[in-house]
C-alpha cells in the first residue's frame, strides 16, 4: 500500500479499543437477531421514514428478498463483528460496517421534520449512533491498527513468509 503508519502505544490502544466496540457492537446486534425467535426486519423496514422509504418499504414485498435482508442483518452483523473484533480481514469489514450502517441512516434519517419513530433510538438533528459510528468507522480506515494488533498481523507475516520462500 503506501508509507507505514507509526503510532505510539496510546493511539494504537486507543485505535484497537474502538475497533474492538465497533465489533463488539456489531456482534451482540447480530446475534441478539441470529438467536430471537422469528427475528425480522419486516416492521423496521415498512414503518422507514425519510426519501428513501419507498426502496425500503419494497423490500418486503417479496418473501425471498425479505429473507436475503434479515439473513444479510444477522450474519452480516456477525461477520463484520467478528471481523472488527478480531482484527481479521477488518480494512473489508470496516468498509461494509460503513454501508451497512448507511442503509440503516437513510431508513430513518434523523431529521426533525419526519417526526418520532419507535424504530429510532433518538437523534441530535442530522446526527445520530448510525453516523457516529460510521464516522468512526471511516477513521478506523484511515488510520489502520488491526495489522498490528489483529489477526491481520499473523495473516501478514504469513503472506510475508511465503513470499520470502517463493523468491529463495
Amino acid at each position: 500500500m503506501g508509507k507505514e503508519i507509526k503510532y505510539s502505544t496510546g493511539q494504537l490502544w486507543a485505535l484497537t479499543l474502538l475497533r474492538v466496540l465497533i465489533g463488539w457492537h456489531f456482534l451482540y446486534e447480530g446475534l441478539i437477531k441470529f438467536y430471537t425467535p422469528g427475528w425480522t426486519a419486516k416492521a423496521y423496514l415498512q414503518n422507514t421514514t425519510g426519501p428513501f422509504a419507498p426502496l425500503f418499504r419494497s423490500m418486503t414485498g417479496s418473501e425471498i428478498v425479505q429473507r436475503c435482508v434479515d439473513l444479510m442483518n444477522e450474519w452480516g452483523l456477525v461477520l463484520l463483528g467478528l471481523g472488527l473484533f478480531l482484527g481479521i480481514c477488518s480494512r473489508y469489514c470496516k468498509i461494509f460496517g460503513i454501508v451497512l450502517l448507511l442503509f440503516y441512516y437513510l431508513a430513518y434519517p434523523p431529521f426533525a421534520s419526519l417526526g418520532v419513530n419507535a424504530h429510532v433510538e433518538g437523534s441530535y438533528w442530522i446526527v445520530n449512533k448510525n453516523l457516529i459510528e460510521m464516522a468512526a468507522l471511516f477513521l478506523l480506515c484511515w488510520f489502520p491498527s488491526s495489522h498490528i494488533t489483529g489477526l491481520d498481523y499473523f495473516i501478514r507475516q504469513f503472506r510475508f513468509k511465503q513470499k520470502a520462500s517463493r523468491a529463495q
